[in-house]
């Protein structure tokens, strides 16, 4: 029994670790999994202070569940229906269906007699393994960054399968507890009951999410802090009627703001992710500090047997099968097939089910979580090593080339999207009106759906693998408030100035105008409108007199912006993009 002095420690100590494990991994630029698992079980290991059961005890496990209800809306925030489509929808469906059929059954078979433990044991560790996880997999697709429709289609697995796992460990826990034999239709009931239960929850979760954030129109701090408490409310309920029903409520909730247009969701949200961050390090420290040296002794080489045989068997055949008779490529799909790290959930479950399965007296129960934590570790080690060589092998890693966001739809900002295009630069355009939307669609531009500030946001710019924003309205009041906002979620920010007149508003400084303020002022569309033209020119000889110099791309496809055409000159040779007459005069000799 700690003391209260021993129990200030620990909780100190816990949260220390949560944060320093992150620091350090951001630092080393590693997935902070990595640091987060070994610095708990060391602590673990040389005190019990930290070890849940001692600092918080049967609440453990209802506050794991909650946490991770909170963790997987988080997720679900970043799954916008309205760009999962076609193809990557159908192999997200098979990778979530097969993962589960194929796993679960292969995971338990080898268990028996890779660990040396029971069917029923076994069976729940199969179940438990189901799970990816996007805690896990958001950070390694960030470091490789992997082709757009890839990284959706892991991100949406790995939400989505975390949900379905963690119903799938309640049921078989369940069964295996009450020690009752089950027919399959009964548990498919079960597990239907489950769902339509989570299902059901998270609809009236996300009902009163939009009255909180569209008809009262919280403000920031109210608005992310009342997101939490409906997340938190509406999970524990559900749980209460059954278990880890919560899961599948959150990701309901989270799928739901992201995706329809009728949520007024807060643009910023430091503390909420400020939250997610500290109650994933939390979590991590928490569990692996469950796990004793002296559970591990005759665990350590069997598990890694079982993550082998997972990594190099299991998930190629779950991979093969649901991407058969789609699009995707083949080092697409070997991608998919080299990608399945095991991480939250995964770890949260083995924690809550292990235990209780050892009091129920189930042989080899008390290998589940060590065998767990053994293969945790294992493949988000090896996935975070070699992700990228095997993603560069592949082919399936996007080209250093610049991605910018052009902002505004006027004629002359499509046709600069187009030469851009054109030039070797990935271009995105985002236009509020319709008729500004269709005309970049017909110009055959890629449109960015949604909200500006959705898709600039931090996991917006990750998932749309955008480098830069320039802010080419006809409204420079908007354009530099845009900016200041923007310049916040640490994406690299232009705009083009304002007219300098008593109305010029009054924002903080974002770096000196695009185009040296020359185009500010609807002045771009008032020369595009009487024959100036965006154009290509060598960017090793001079500009014609009468253009203004806009851009420079070189060789790789990254993209210069010019702030003070009059002095600016290329940085290296490339394509310069001006804009001008329609005839050109002359080129000046040099």
């Amino acid at each position: 029994m700690l003391t209260s002095e021993q129990i200030l420690v620990g909780a100190g100590l816990t949260v220390v670790l949560a944060v320093g494990s992150q620091v350090l991994a951001s630092r080393l630029r590693i997935p902070a999994i990595i640091v987060l698992l070994p610095a708990g079980f060391a602590a673990g290991a040389a005190t019990t202070w930290v070890h849940p059961d001692e600092l918080i005890g049967p609440s453990f496990v209802p506050l794991v569940s909650l946490a991770v209800a909170v963790i997987l809306y988080d997720a679900g925030l970043g799954l916008d229906l309205r760009r999962l489509t076609g193809h990557p929808r159908r192999t997200v469906r098979r990778l979530v269906l097969f993962g589960t059929l194929l796993t679960l059954p292969a995971a338990a078979l080898l268990a028996v007699p890779l660990l040396g433990i029971g069917g029923q044991a076994a069976t729940m560790l199969g179940a438990i393994l189901v799970v990816s996880g996007p805690t896990v997999v958001g950070p390694l697709l960030a470091f490789v960054r992997p082709t757009e429709r890839v990284q959706r289609i892991l991100l949406w697995e790995g939400s989505l399968i975390d949900a379905v796992g963690g119903i799938l460990g309640a049921l078989v826990f369940s069964a295996l507890v009450s020690g009752k034999g089950r027919s399959v239709h009964a548990a498919v009931g079960e597990f239907l009951a489950s769902a339509g239960v989570g299902l059901l929850g998270g609809a009236v979760g996300a009902l009163l999410l939009w009255w909180l954030l569209s008809v009262l129109r919280l403000d920031e701090i109210l608005g992310t802090t009342a997101q939490l408490a409906v997340v938190v409310g509406v999970a524990a309920l559900c749980d209460a009627f059954r278990d880890d029903a919560g899961l599948v409520s959150a990701i309901v909730m989270g799928v739901a703001v992201a995706s329809l247009s009728h949520y007024d969701l807060p643009v910023r949200q430091p503390f909420f992710e400020t939250l997610v961050s500290l109650v994933v390090g939390l979590l991590f420290v928490s569990i692996s500090a469950s796990v004793t040296p002296a559970s591990l002794h005759h665990v350590v080489l069997p598990a890694l047997g079982l993550a082998a045989v997972l990594v190099v068997a299991v998930r190629p055949l779950v991979a093969g099968v649901s991407t058969l008779g789609t699009d995707l490529s083949r080092g697409e799909r070997g991608f998919l097939a080299w990608m399945a790290p095991r991480g939250i959930v995964a770890a949260s479950t083995a924690a809550t089910f292990s235990s209780g399965l050892a009091s129920a007296g189930v042989g080899g129960a008390q290998k589940i979580l060590p065998a767990t934590f053994v293969v945790i570790v294992a493949t988000v080690t090896l996935y975070g090593l070699t992700a990228l060589p095997v993603a560069r092998r592949l082919r399936v890693v996007r080209p250093a080339r610049s991605r910018p966001l052009l902002v505004g739809g006027a004629p002359w900002v499509v046709e600069l999207a187009r030469v851009l295009r054109e030039a070797g630069v990935e271009v995105l355009l985002w236009a509020a009106r319709s008729g500004e939307r269709e005309r970049a669609a017909a110009a055959g531009l890629e449109l960015a759906e949604g909200e500006l500030l959705a898709a600039v946001s931090e996991r917006g710019a990750e998932e749309l693998g955008l480098t830069a924003v320039f802010l080419l309205g006809e409204d420079d009041g908007f354009n530099a408030l845009a900016a200041a906002v923007i310049e916040g979620e640490g994406l690299p920010v232009h705009h083009l100035g304002c007219v300098p007149d008593g109305d010029a508003p009054v924002v903080a400084d974002t770096g000196p105008a695009l185009f040296g303020g020359a185009l500010a002022g609807g002045a771009a569309s008032a020369l595009h409108a009487s024959g100036a033209r965006v154009t290509t020119h060598p960017a090793e000889q001079p500009l014609p007199r009468g253009y203004t110099a806009l851009f420079t791309v070189d060789a790789r496809g990254g993209l210069t912006p010019a702030t003070d055409p009059a002095s600016w000159t290329p940085a290296e040779a490339g394509t310069l993009i001006a804009f001008g007459p329609t005839e050109r005069p002359a080129t000046r000799d040099a």
